[in-house]
């Protein structure tokens, strides 16, 4: 059976933005922030360029448009200093073999040396900008940086949906100094994200996983009242098992937010919403390579012992609850799946979810990688590039990178 790879044909504009190809860009200046925090390895080698590639729709259209192309992003945590370590130089090497084209690099990406560059740029050239956050005004949303960020362009472009939830110079400051409209990324990640959330194609199925209740809550409270089913693994689920009275053992718990967690069960409840917790679980007392691991129902974890992954009952349990979903979103692992003893539970959920009839959507971060080693992530229709920002939206948030752009008259 062919999988649902459309968003529900009733979504209409649900951004509210002006979107790229409202822009009039050929032969104008176009400052497209985008998302280029690529890991690297020792030898500055970059060894995951989803997030250029995610991009590429866009800077090819301005290319192909006749825009002088200016691209900028940040890399890393460099505080504001010029770090040669979080340099965007491997992203232009990276850049030239995508576009298959040269792509000019700025030293800086303000000030004179950026100036001149893109004073001598013609029609489809492209230009990578140094690292945003070599400058500390970058973080500040300093109105003066903002200022010289924009003498660059004549329009904006935010592609960055992994930077949205920052209210930066190059995601906020500048978006009010230019014409400022959402790139192809953006628009796609707004559309699926908001638009399941908004009219989800029924039964719409929520799984969260990860480990602390707390960095989820605003997202079981937001959803509560839209989604038929809930599923809840990862050592989040611990709190909430905790808070029905189970022994756990020493698995991870949050004790500040057993009340909170009682309360969301209720809610749930009175909503009709089916939640889901594990019935078992591996557990081990450390997480070194070759610790003993057993399966216990999840009420009779013993002291000393600790829940690390969902057990195989879950499992079963959690692919009837998705069987079926037309709808589906994750966000979160079931287990520590880095260390493959504690990698089943996340893995098996992910070919599930993978093999549903169903719009599934994915939440950046953690589950990304999670679904890409468990080889199933061409199946997948959605996948998040903002782990953070795809949290916020989720909890029913604005994001101020967002909400910064120009909206559609």
């Amino acid at each position: 059976m062919a999988k649902r790879n459309n968003i529900s044909a009733e979504i209409k504009d649900i951004l509210g933005k002006l979107t790229i190809e409202d822009l009039p860009i050929a032969g104008k200046r176009v400052f497209i922030r985008a998302d280029f925090n690529v890991p690297l390895d020792d030898n500055m080698v970059i060894t995951d360029d989803s997030r250029i590639r995610s991009t590429l729709p866009t800077i090819n259209y301005a290319i192909d448009e006749g825009a002088k192309v200016i691209i900028a992003s940040h890399l890393g945590r460099p505080k504001g200093k010029a770090e040669p370590r979080f340099s965007l130089a491997p992203v232009v090497k990276r850049l030239h073999r995508l576009l298959n084209k040269e792509v000019l690099f700025a030293p800086d990406c303000v000030g004179p040396q950026a100036e001149n560059l893109v004073s001598r740029m013609k029609e489809g050239d492209v230009l990578l900008l140094e690292n945003l956050r070599f400058h500390p005004e970058e973080e500040k949303n300093d109105e003066a940086f903002s200022r010289s960020l924009a003498k660059l362009a004549d329009y904006y472009v935010n592609d960055a949906f992994g930077a949205a939830h920052r209210a930066h110079a190059s995601t906020v400051g500048i978006a009010k100094l230019l014409p400022a409209a959402a790139g192809f990324l953006m628009k796609k990640e707004i559309e699926y994200l908001k638009g399941a959330v908004e009219n989800p194609v029924r039964p719409f199925v929520a799984i969260l996983g990860g480990a602390k209740v707390s960095g989820k809550i605003g997202v079981l409270e937001n959803l509560a009242d839209k989604v038929d089913k809930v599923i809840v693994g990862g050592g989040m689920a611990y709190t909430f098992i905790k808070a029905m009275g189970y022994e756990i053992g020493d698995s991870l718990v949050e004790p500040e937010m057993m009340d909170l967690a009682k309360n969301i069960m209720d809610k749930l409840r009175k909503s009709n919403v089916k939640f889901y917790l594990p019935v078992d679980s591996v557990i081990a007392q450390s997480l070194e390579q070759g610790a003993e691991t057993k399966i216990v129902t999840t009420q009779e974890i013993p002291k000393g012992w600790r829940a690390l992954d969902i057990g195989p009952a879950s499992v079963r349990l959690f692919s009837e609850a998705l069987q079926n979903a037309k709808t589906i979103i994750w966000n979160g692992p079931m287990g520590v799946f880095e260390i493959d003893a504690f990698s089943r539970g996340t893995f098996a959920v992910a070919r599930v979810v993978a093999d549903a009839y169903a719009l599934t959507i994915v939440g950046g971060g953690d589950t990304d990688y999670a679904v890409h080693r468990a080889g199933v992530s061409d199946a997948i229709t959605f996948i998040s590039t903002g782990g953070g920002a795809s949290l916020q939206l989720l909890e029913g948030k604005d994001l101020p990178g967002i909400s910064a752009l120009t909206d559609r008259k």
